[in-house]
């Protein structure tokens, strides 16, 4: 049987991205499969995994914009930035803080900012990821990345409890962002260390919370073979690309791979489908000859 599709999963926090590929491979019975954006483990929500031939459209689901509903606390800092860390500095809140200063200082935070990546994370820097060094205790040089905030905003009262301040935000951002260093900037311009203390991904492009599955209930319905409707069709992570339709004449071409002219189309960049509906490839403009599009990625089934 072809088990191709992606699953919308409500990854649990405990849990990293790499076991639950794991834990799927085994409930359904496939070496096939991966994920699309790593969540810390401490992070639960939204994790899409891909099955089957929808591995071939992983690459585009990476650079989904993300959101994020989460618990900023002020008062001290951690080693990783967020609740699971050894506390690094401490300093309790000495005044009052409201709404209206962290409404603010979150809007500061909109459009192109300048982040330096936890030395808790998977980036790599020489060859080695950056928390190998952190485990070492060696301390190394992070390259800065730019990423966007689309939006930021408080969604909670702002609560005091010896000397520590929390609320909660929600956040729509790029690829890329580290919503815990975000967490310790907004505290850093409060004017107090800060860490993140809950987060929750609800949202990866087009997969929302609402649509994902706990593996309690995926297994619930994978017991009764129920496969079909806890699968998404491949097609929705290529959704946000134009679409063309071809005549059978040049789905032929298509399956074999051709080099097309530029002027059968009208975009440089686009997903294909035939007329019966079936995703066949995704085309993009030939590298080096202008009037031609070229195979980035083959989807059809020969089955």
């Amino acid at each position: 049987m072809d088990v191709t599709g992606i699953l919308p999963l409500f990854k649990p926090a405990g849990m990293t991205s790499h076991d639950c590929v794991v834990k799927i491979r085994k409930l359904f019975h496939t070496k096939k499969v991966g994920h699309t954006g790593t969540l810390d483990p401490d992070v639960e929500g939204v994790l899409p995994i891909c099955l089957g031939r929808a591995t071939k459209v992983a690459q585009y689901m990476s650079d989904y914009p993300k959101t994020y509903e989460g618990e900023v606390t002020l008062g001290y800092s951690t080693t990783t930035e967020d609740r699971s860390g050894e506390k690094v500095y401490e300093r309790l809140v000495d005044r009052t803080i409201d709404e209206i200063e962290v409404s603010n200082v979150l809007h500061t935070f909109l459009g192109e900012i300048v982040q330096i990546p936890p030395m808790f994370s998977a980036v790599k820097v020489k060859g080695k990821r950056l928390y190998e060094y952190a485990r070492a205790g060696i301390e190394v040089k992070r390259p800065e990345r730019r990423v966007h905030i689309h939006s930021l905003d408080l969604t909670s009262k702002v609560v005091e409890e010896n000397g520590l301040v929390r609320f909660r935000f929600r956040v729509h951002c790029s690829k890329g962002t580290y919503v815990r260093t975000l967490a310790v900037d907004i505290g850093e311009k409060i004017g107090y260390p800060a860490h993140m203390s809950d987060l929750t991904r609800t949202a990866s492009g087009p997969f929302e919370l609402q649509q994902c599955l706990t593996f309690a209930e995926l297994e619930k319905r994978l017991a009764t073979n129920d496969v079909a409707s806890v699968l998404l069709p491949l097609e929705l992570a290529i959704a946000h690309l134009p679409k063309q339709v071809v005549n059978s004449r040049i789905e032929e071409q298509i399956k074999n791979g051709a080099v097309l002219p530029r002027e059968l189309f009208d975009e440089n960049h686009f997903s294909v489908y035939n007329e019966k509906g079936i995703c066949l490839a995704v085309y993009k403009q030939h590298p080096t000859k202008p009037d031609l599009v070229k195979p980035e990625k083959m989807l059809f089934s020969l089955s």
